[in-house]
């Protein structure tokens, strides 16, 4: 994470931004900054950014390294650090018809706990395995990588392995404790996900964990690893089990679709989808799950083709660990932390 001084105004938008439990803080030339609070977001008072503003806080985001690479790449992703306050942000960088935009995602100084994000005790219980593939699922904002690195921290607590996580970029440090972690960043550590992970196999992992799986190279690696009786967790931009089983599948030529179907169908441990609802009734969001556990039916499922079915084998199957997002939903709503409006939609 970079350190640097702070920009007078960047740091009056990192207090506000704390101050009103925002999520985001949206920087564009000539335009007021804007936070997203509990999904919405809010356009602050005082003066527009101008665009000699806009790149100082830029250079002070970014770095040398990184403004070079968005002037070559037009889009670039890092995370900043303050020193004085030990406050976050994951800060994306991108040109528009308007000049450079930013986009900040502030980050909590430590992991949470599965705990702290709500999730209930069937996604708990994966942190439990020792091999296979875990996907964690969900449109962009939903809390994908809090979730992994949540898993991550509750898996170091309870057992004693090795942990290599790959990330684009770090976002959350980890500390060793029974387990030993080691972090690593595409693009200053390693030069892609696909070879870093391939390369982290002689290392002696128990567990590797993949930012994201963004191309076929990166799914066939995460295959190889999970086959070789690794514990593999990684994200992926899906809204279902059974989307995020074609995504995958449907990432490779039609020749090699049954050999990946076959293997995914033997390495699958489980996925998790999630999405973020509005609390009730206080404000807020929380996240709402989806989990697909891999047993033997499921796994016919996959190597048959039959991936149409999985949502029903989700439904039926809940005494395995399984749940839908509607009977998550449920769950909420008795608890009335969702209200029925928002339940009916899932």
């Amino acid at each position: 994470m970079r350190e640097a001084m702070v920009p007078l105004r960047l740091r009056d938008l990192l207090h506000v931004a704390h101050r009103d439990g925002a999520s985001d803080i949206h920087i564009a030339p000539g335009a007021r900054p804007a936070t997203r609070v509990h999904g919405r977001l809010r356009y602050l008072e005082g003066a527009p950014i101008e665009p000699a503003e806009s790149a100082a806080l830029l250079r002070t985001l970014l770095g040398d390294r990184r403004c070079g690479a968005l002037v070559r790449e037009h889009d670039v992703t890092g995370v900043w650090c303050d020193r004085e306050s030990g406050v976050a942000v994951r800060v994306h960088a991108y040109t528009a018809s308007d000049g450079i935009c930013i986009a900040l995602r502030l980050l909590r100084a430590r992991a949470p706990s599965l705990d702290e994000l709500g999730l209930p005790a069937e996604v708990a219980r994966l942190a439990s395995c020792e091999r296979g593939l875990i996907v964690l699922a969900g449109p962009t904002g939903c809390g994908k990588s809090s979730t992994l690195a949540a898993l991550l921290a509750e898996i170091a607590r309870a057992r004693s392995c090795r942990i290599v996580t790959f990330e684009d970029p770090i976002e959350y440090r980890h500390e060793s404790d029974l387990s030993m972690f080691t972090q690593r960043e595409v693009g200053r550590d390693v030069e892609s996900f696909a070879s870093a992970v391939l390369g982290a196999l002689r290392a002696d992992p128990d567990v590797i964990a993949i930012g994201e799986m963004r191309d076929p190279a990166t799914m066939r690696a995460a295959l190889v690893a999970a086959e070789t009786g690794h514990l593999v967790l990684t994200t992926l931009h899906t809204g279902t089990a059974a989307q995020t089983v074609d995504r995958v599948v449907d990432a490779f030529d039609g020749a090699e679709r049954a050999y990946v179907r076959a293997q995914l169908a033997q390495s699958l441990a489980a996925v998790v989808c999630q999405r973020l609802v509005a609390r009730a009734p206080g404000g807020g969001r929380r996240p709402v799950v989806e989990v697909l556990v891999a047993n033997d039916a499921v796994r016919a499922m996959i190597r048959e083709g039959r991936v149409h079915q999985l949502g029903n084998a989700i439904m039926t199957a809940r005494h395995e660990g399984m749940m839908t997002f509607a009977q998550h939903a449920g769950d909420l709503l008795a608890r009335r932390e969702i209200d029925g409006e928002i339940a009916a939609r899932l």
